[in-house]
């Protein structure tokens, strides 16, 4: 089993969603986050006055799947998420060792 978190701009959310579920992946964790890399911020005019925004606003997303799905996901996120701009986020892949349906007790990847 493996876990992908996925850092992506706020709105290639839905597209990333709709990719997801197009090859079958049906649940996700989303988290708003604020966060910088090459990017390193940017200024803003509020009221006549300039200001720097230190951390970006990105959409954060977790899913959990089984391991012969992975290249497929990557694949799904990279695509939807790509606006060819800098920015566009990152993908991590962890190894999951352990999931656990609390409901039914089900574990391993029947838990997915």
């Amino acid at each position: 089993m493996k876990l992908v978190t996925a850092i992506i701009k706020p709105f290639k959310l839905d597209d990333v969603r709709q990719a997801l579920s197009d090859i079958g992946v049906h649940g996700m964790t989303v988290q708003e986050v604020k966060g910088f890399g090459r990017q390193k911020g940017h200024t803003e005019l509020y009221r006549g006055a300039e200001y720097v925004v230190d951390f970006i606003p990105k959409v954060k997303i977790e899913i959990a799947i089984a391991a012969n799905l992975l290249d497929q996901v990557i694949e799904a996120i990279s695509t939807a998420a790509n606006s060819g701009k800098i920015g566009d986020g990152k993908i991590f892949v962890t190894s999951l060792e352990q999931a656990i349906r609390i409901r039914t007790g089900e574990s391993g990847p029947e838990a997915l």
